[in-house]
């Protein structure tokens, strides 16, 4: 397993690539902008591309799918029903308008989806918006905007729910082992750092 990083987008959404090098496929997480750069990363690692996984329907988080789909039209793209919309209102929108049969798919608890000899597994954590997902693959966690080093995602959006966040971040922080944990900005951290060092999930570990 490979995993890479780009910074996009005016706000430096964390955009990743996903790799199984010995079977030479790939997935694109959260092309929050520039996708006619992602199409070029993708190109230049080798590996096919199988998928387009969003954690969560910010324009952040997805602005670049448009132009990935230029360059790779049959790709299918995943996101949690909960964070789409027939049509965007705007360019800044809080939903992702949703595609056509052909692209469009979705994942919700517990669904899976293989990535060669890879296995990504989604995990329902609300809060930063009602749809938001983490992306569970080997001892990596792509957090989306759930948890950040040392903090959480905002929560004052039309969909955004603060307990529901503290409890979110309180899953995670129980689950067992120390997982690397790949965030939608900022800095990447690991589980047992962010168990005694961040606040929210301090916090939520008391509730729940």
């Amino acid at each position: 397993m490979k995993i890479e990083s780009m910074a996009v987008g005016p706000i430096m959404t964390n955009c990743y690539l996903l790799c199984d090098e010995e079977n030479k496929v790939c997935a694109v997480i959260d092309p929050g902008e520039e996708g006619d750069r992602v199409a070029q990363w993708v190109e230049k690692s080798g590996c096919a591309l199988q998928y387009i996984l969003l954690t969560h329907g910010h324009y952040d988080h997805f602005t670049g799918v448009a132009a990935l789909l230029r360059h790779y039209p049959d790709t299918p793209v995943y996101i949690h029903p909960n964070d789409a919309v027939e049509s965007a209102s705007s360019p800044w929108s809080l939903k992702f308008p949703r595609l056509g049969e052909k692209n469009q798919r979705w994942y919700g608890e517990g669904d899976e989806l293989t990535l060669g000899a890879l296995t990504i597994r989604v995990m329902e954590t609300p809060g930063h918006s009602a749809g938001s997902v983490c992306l569970v693959v080997g001892d990596v966690i792509f957090a989306g905007d759930t948890l950040f080093w040392g903090s959480c995602g905002r929560t004052d959006f039309p969909d955004g729910d603060y307990r529901a966040i503290l409890l979110s971040l309180a899953r995670l922080g129980r689950m067992e082992g120390n997982y690397r944990v790949y965030p939608g900005h900022d800095r990447a951290t690991d589980l047992d750092s962010e168990r005694k060092g961040n606040p929210y999930m301090r916090h939520g570990l008391t509730m729940a």
